[in-house]
């Protein structure tokens, strides 16, 4: 679980109320439904407009990455391929194929079979190298929904602020309707603003940064699955894949 995202959330929220508390003014003068529905709702249908079904589906499966990552941990990723690596120089590329079942990992178990196949190394590469581009082409339109939500949202919050100045110049005679609408003109502001630098622009950025994570390992592992497929001595292999992280 990545805590700092956690963290974040509450210092970043915490300190706006806080400092509204701070000022004298009330947590409700910001918790306005209304100003809500108006930057939620326009945003949301404005990218549905913008992103074809399957992107905004796959944006929406990755949000839970802001907080629970996908493991990029390339340590445990290296010493299995060196596993496999001593396997098949002991005893060929078909030892591995008892092995198969037991990866989780779609993308490695891939690579997997068609080491075990005896496809050419450099069919293995071109194979795995368009599925990776294919697949992170996808994560990072993905990630590019909630870069879009952050550029509507604050035009949607101002959007909500003109509709809530338009009832208050309705209700000019009553001027017990005036403070309503005027809160839900400038709450509206608050709301496209902070949701687009507090939540979907971070979010974006944290998503892609997983993203460019998870394709750098993919590199790496397409790397290891060919050296293997060379016959290569399982200790080069290791120093090549180790090389990828080298500080």
């Amino acid at each position: 679980m990545d805590f700092l995202t956690l963290i974040g959330l509450v210092v970043a929220f915490g300190g706006i109320f806080a400092g509204q508390l701070l000022e004298g003014g009330k947590l409700s003068s910001i918790l306005q439904l209304t100003a809500f529905i108006i930057v939620v709702g326009g945003t949301m249908g404005a990218v549905m407009v913008q992103y074809t079904m399957p992107v905004f589906i796959r944006s929406l499966k990755m949000v839970p990455w802001a907080v629970l990552p996908p493991k990029t941990d390339p340590q445990p990723v290296i010493a299995q391929i060196l596993e496999w690596s001593n396997t098949a120089r002991k005893n060929g590329l078909l030892a591995l194929e008892s092995l198969i079942a037991g990866v989780n990992d779609p993308y490695l178990q891939k690579g997997l079979q068609m080491l075990v196949d005896g496809a050419e190394p450099e069919k293995i590469r071109a194979t795995l190298e368009v599925d990776l581009d294919s697949r992170s082409e996808m994560e990072r339109q993905a990630a590019k929904v909630f870069e879009s939500a952050g550029g509507y949202s604050p035009t949607i919050g101002i959007l909500g602020a003109v509709l809530g100045l338009i009832h208050v110049m309705e209700n000019l005679a009553d001027p017990a309707k005036l403070g309503a609408g005027i809160a839900t003109a400038f709450v509206a502001t608050i709301y496209g603003v902070g949701l687009a630098n507090l939540l979907f622009l971070p979010i974006s950025n944290k998503i892609k940064g997983i993203v460019h994570q998870q394709t750098y390992l993919r590199e790496m592992i397409i790397e290891g699955l060919v050296g293997i497929a060379e016959g290569e001595n399982p200790k080069i292999i290791e120093g090549r894949l180790q090389s990828f992280y080298a500080r």
